[in-house]
């Protein structure tokens, strides 16, 4: 179990153009640091959520992430107990499932398949692992693309490609589990637009760097316990989403679902088939 962290190294920030995603990061594996506007970190939710009936084009839609990142030295408070995946993982430990996602079009490129295993974390979040499994059992997940991938910060999907089996879960939001982990690498968390605002939007955090989500309120619930090299390679040309990127847009994804990816994105990795083991 890794010690509470103490203090936090000032990271560099960079400037990203306004718009509706401004704060939202592109990671330069160079410098080490996610750019985004200077804000502070008081600031701007990770993730921001437009009314179901808004335009599509105007904002985000429910859950889609914007990023910030402290700009002040501040203390890992709150987290009772921070620990990696790594040496948290044990069969025995924690209870949970195991669920076997098989991916397609690793790389961008039709054919290339893989696998990763995610076991749920119900010692960590109750609330959040039972609605992942239910949605799980339920193939929710089945044909959903990683419609918005960011190299060393997160993979992010959840929208179904059913806009009518979409629209059913909007509503049945979750209360929050209190974070015990911090957002380590290889740990699966739920999007939120706020406080008690979980449905069906994840992420699984892709660097060890992202403890600051911890005190903004995102509690993991699971960790990819095998194949975080499949994770690693989702596409991730089409870069950030709109409106401040060229990728997919959160609304039209809700509204059109899997019609509007496949013929727009068809790059996107996606999964085939989810297992629950």
């Amino acid at each position: 179990m890794m010690k509470a962290i103490g203090t936090v190294t000032l990271l560099a920030i960079q400037a990203m153009q306004a718009s509706a995603f401004s704060g939202v990061p592109s990671f330069h594996p160079a410098v080490g640091a996610h750019s985004s506007a200077a804000r502070s970190a008081s600031q701007t939710p990770l993730f921001a959520s437009t009314s179901d009936d808004a335009d599509a084009n105007d904002t985000l839609s429910r859950r889609d992430a914007t990023f910030k990142i402290a700009t002040t030295t501040a203390a890992m408070a709150g987290v009772t107990s921070l620990f990696s995946p790594s040496n948290a993982y044990a069969e025995e430990e924690g209870g949970g499932k195991l669920l076997e996602f098989t991916v397609n079009n690793l790389d961008g490129e039709e054919g290339k398949t893989g696998s990763f295993v995610v076991r749920t974390r119900p010692d960590w979040a109750p609330i959040g692992a039972e609605r992942f499994e239910a949605l799980a059992e339920d193939s929710f997940f089945d044909g959903c693309r990683a419609f918005r991938v960011l190299p060393g910060f997160i993979v992010q999907f959840g929208i179904n490609g059913d806009p009518n089996v979409q629209a059913k879960w909007r509503s049945q939001s979750l209360r929050d589990d209190p974070v015990k982990v911090t957002n380590s690498r290889g740990t699966l968390v739920f999007a939120t637009s706020g406080p008690n605002t979980r449905t069906t939007q994840l992420f699984i955090n892709l660097a060890d760097r992202n403890a600051f989500l911890d005190k903004q309120g995102f509690s993991p619930m699971g960790e990819v316990v095998s194949g975080m090299d499949v994770v690693e390679r989702f596409y991730s040309g089409y870069g950030e989403g709109a409106p401040s990127g060229k990728g997919p847009n959160q609304g039209l994804i809700q509204k059109q679902g899997n019609s509007y990816l496949e013929s727009a994105y068809p790059k996107l990795s996606y999964f085939s088939k989810v297992s629950v083991k």
